[in-house]
């Protein structure tokens, strides 16, 4: 058992320590261990676990989770790049949020990480030409997570979205990787234009909660968008924009706004 643990561990970190914590989650808290073994436990991987949990999440009576589960399982054995990111991710949400302090809690709690790997399905099923199947995942991450990303979105690795709350984000949106943003963030457009109308957000970006980025427009690498703000025209690298319309008020003030979360403009 125990070399099949070393193994474990060294070929797949994350895995092996939402493993180890979820035993310990059971020990200290007997009544969720039906959650927990079904939820993690009972996998061999966590491309299986996450399957399970988005499935779980997004059955209703118009889909049976069954059918989801193994269209989930397809994507993640198709698609390596999938499950990769979804480890990026977890160490994100553990590295950014002070609140999460086990790998375990975005797997079980957390609906901006369950969101966002359920979208990485939804653009799976729509890069394949399933695109009526979705938008099923689309309206139903809507409904359940209050997170409504449009299937044909394109989103890196290492996001963070915290508390996810309301966030919108477009059909020809680009999210870099290493992006984190809080809660009602809107990536949206600004008519009824059918082409590329959507923002594209470098690298290392920090969305504050609130915000709006709209139009076919570019925020650099390693920028902050500060809370409340409306950005309407093309924010360069490393620098921060604050207000309605949203104007350049500083530099970024360090080389990676996602990552540190400091949102504080000047003040000190």
């Amino acid at each position: 058992m125990a070399e099949t643990r070393a193994k474990l561990a060294e070929l797949d970190p994350v895995w092996a320590r939402i493993k180890d914590e979820a035993e310990e989650a059971v020990k200290h808290e007997p009544l969720l261990g039906g959650l927990v073994h079904s939820s993690i436990l009972h996998h061999k991987t966590l491309e299986s676990a996450l399957a399970y949990r988005i499935s779980l999440k997004l059955t209703s009576n118009e889909m049976p989770e069954q059918i989801l589960r193994e269209i989930c399982d397809m994507a993640y054995a198709d698609e390596s790049d999938i499950g990769i990111a979804a480890r990026a991710d977890i160490v994100a949400v553990n590295d950014r949020d002070p609140a999460c302090d086990r790998f375990i809690l975005p797997m079980l709690f957390f609906k901006g990480f369950q969101a966002v790997q359920a979208h990485r399905v939804a653009n799976w099923l729509w890069r394949k030409g399933r695109r009526d199947m979705a938008r099923f995942f689309q309206m139903r991450c809507s409904e359940v997570f209050g997170v409504d990303i449009h299937p044909a979105a394109r989103i890196g690795k290492g996001i963070m979205i915290d508390h996810a709350h309301s966030i919108v984000i477009g059909e020809t949106a680009v999210v870099g990787d290493n992006v984190s943003m809080l809660h009602s963030v809107t990536l949206g457009g600004t008519g009824k234009e059918e082409e590329d109308r959507h923002p594209k957000i470098g690298d290392g970006v920090l969305i504050g909660a609130g915000a709006k980025v709209l139009g076919n427009i570019k925020v650099g690498h390693c920028s902050r968008v500060a809370a409340g703000s409306v950005v309407l025209a093309e924010v360069p690298p490393c620098k921060t924009v604050a207000g309605v319309p949203a104007k350049i008020v500083g530099e970024a003030g360090c080389d990676q706004p996602s990552v540190a979360m400091d949102q504080l403009l000047g003040v000190r």
